[in-house]
């Protein structure tokens, strides 16, 4: 290891301070601020408001900007500050396990089992209204905080609609748009077989959480591939700089600096592509704008 000077722990937090700058410019522009414009989901000050209480988005920085410095001091490598950040932050969720498939398809079942619990409320000659409350305290875990929430909004006095447009913001989900946008339907023109179309969406929900369950299975094998190629090529890294340091005096130059930046460039780029690949991307919601209640001989609409 080179004797580390004053200069190069400024050229270390310097490059570091410019990554970290390059990762906040890239967050800011991931967070498409269409939904809070539309009146649905946080505002971007929201947003923002959250990422500087998130404890685990701290400590999340707090390790990576670590093991930048320790990385940078090691090597001498302004690059290698840059890069040992950015696999602190970036590879937990690339190589990590994927909890987010089993917690949509969980979702999925629970709405499927909650509109059977509807169906078979409203085959007892139960009103809608009474068959929501009725429903509240024996929903599925995964979303009972929701459902909880629908049937005090719906004991309070709220509008059944307006309580369900507020049922599907809180799920997000588009399985559960297809059921709340029977529910609205059915309160609007009354309709007699509810409990028919709630049987037939619970069957279809649970047939997309098999095919979800497929879906998750087939991208798993792909995040193993990811880790694979990810941890052979830092276990190569880092036992060259530790055992044959010589072989690595190119990049001490400026010039094999930037060669080296390129070089992981690429490859990081090669390694989110396949990242994206094995999570996929998620089913467009139904509900893509919820108006406030229209007023008597207006159209109402639930696009």
């Amino acid at each position: 290891m080179d004797q580390v000077t004053p200069s190069m722990i400024v050229l270390v937090l310097a490059a570091l301070a410019v990554a970290g700058g390059l990762l906040l410019i890239l967050r800011a522009l991931a967070d498409t601020p269409g939904q809070a414009e539309q009146g649905f989901g946080p505002s971007r000050l929201e947003i923002w408001h959250s990422y500087l209480h998130d404890r685990v988005l701290w400590r999340r920085a707090g390790i990576a900007l670590g093991a930048g410095v320790v990385a940078g001091l090691f090597t001498g490598w302004p690059v290698a500050a840059i890069l040992a950040a950015a696999g602190c932050w970036f590879l937990p969720a690339l190589i990590g396990r994927d909890t987010t498939a089993k917690v949509e398809i969980a979702r999925i079942e629970a709405i499927a089992t909650w509109a059977e619990m509807l169906r078979d409320t409203l085959s007892a000659a139960a009103g809608l209204e009474q068959s929501i409350l009725a429903t509240a305290s024996a929903s599925p875990a995964p979303i009972r905080e929701e459902v909880a929430a629908l049937a005090a909004a719906i004991g309070g006095g709220a509008r059944l609609e307006d309580g369900l447009k507020v049922f599907a913001q809180d799920l997000h989900d588009p399985t559960a748009d297809m059921i709340v946008a029977a529910l609205i339907l059915s309160s609007r023109q009354q309709s007699r077989n509810l409990a028919e179309s709630l049987g037939e969406l619970a069957s279809s929900c649970r047939a997309q959480a098999a095919l979800r369950m497929r879906t998750a299975a087939d991208r798993a094998r792909h995040r193993t591939t990811v880790r694979m190629i990810v941890g052979t090529v830092l276990a190569i890294a880092v036992g060259l700089i530790l055992l044959n340091r010589s072989y690595l005096a190119p990049y001490d130059t400026p010039a094999g600096q930037l060669v080296l930046l390129m070089v992981a460039g690429l490859f990081g780029a090669g390694t989110m592509w396949l990242g994206k690949i094995s999570r996929g991307k998620a089913p467009t919601r139904f509900f893509t704008r919820l108006d406030a209640a229209p007023e008597p001989g207006q159209n109402r609409g639930l696009s």
